[in-house]
């Protein structure tokens, strides 16, 4: 999924500044990153509330205009209120297209229902990771990955090492081989097997 936002350079900075813009459905943003100096940006502010919506748009290259100059930008950080549906300030990143990224990815579960260890044996799938860091060039970047659980049986877990990854992709594992999906057996059920035996 492509996606592109318009930004304007923002000449005025300070907390006052900053509540004006906010006051006229305006976000400050900043981009930083690469051979130049960071940038301080405002975009519009329900462009932005959307775009956050959108999963994708936290794990994908971003095209940033910028009053008509385009930038390859990743999303790195997004304040947003508390409890008003309001995006307070927005960090973004250059990237260069030759240099390797790190990037957060979200994971996709798929097959649970026809899991061995919860359509035989009615146990439950417990997900661990809901994402992964993954280093890759911008261009490999994926949207999601997905995680497989069609083959697992009760008590059986899928570790990071066992994901398809995409061509280009690596996972980024900090320590040991961590554990992604395990399905956990129903309680009771070996009990209740131990009795009629």
């Amino acid at each position: 999924m492509k996606f592109e936002i318009n930004a304007q350079k923002r000449t005025v900075q300070g907390s006052g500044a900053s509540r004006r813009l906010r006051r006229a459905s305006k976000v400050p943003a900043i981009v930083y990153g690469g051979a130049a100096a960071p940038q301080a940006i405002e975009l519009d502010h329900n462009t932005i509330l959307l775009s956050l919506k959108k999963e994708a748009f936290h794990s994908s290259v971003l095209t940033l205009n910028i009053d008509g100059t385009a930038e390859a930008v990743l999303l790195r950080d997004a304040q947003v209120h508390p409890y008003k549906a309001q995006v307070l300030h927005v960090d973004f990143q250059r990237v260069d297209p030759n240099q390797p990224i790190h990037q957060k990815v979200p994971l996709h579960f798929i097959n649970a229902d026809v899991a061995p260890g919860v359509k035989l044996s009615g146990g439950s799938v417990s997900h661990v990771m809901n994402e992964i860091d993954v280093a890759c060039l911008p261009k490999d970047l994926p949207e999601f990955i997905e995680v497989d659980l069609k083959d697992l049986a009760a008590g059986q877990s899928i570790h990071v090492s066992q994901l398809a990854l995409p061509a280009g992709v690596k996972a980024v594992v900090h320590g040991d081989d961590g554990v992604v999906a395990l399905i956990q057996a129903k309680k009771g059920a070996a009990a209740s097997e131990g009795e009629s035996a």
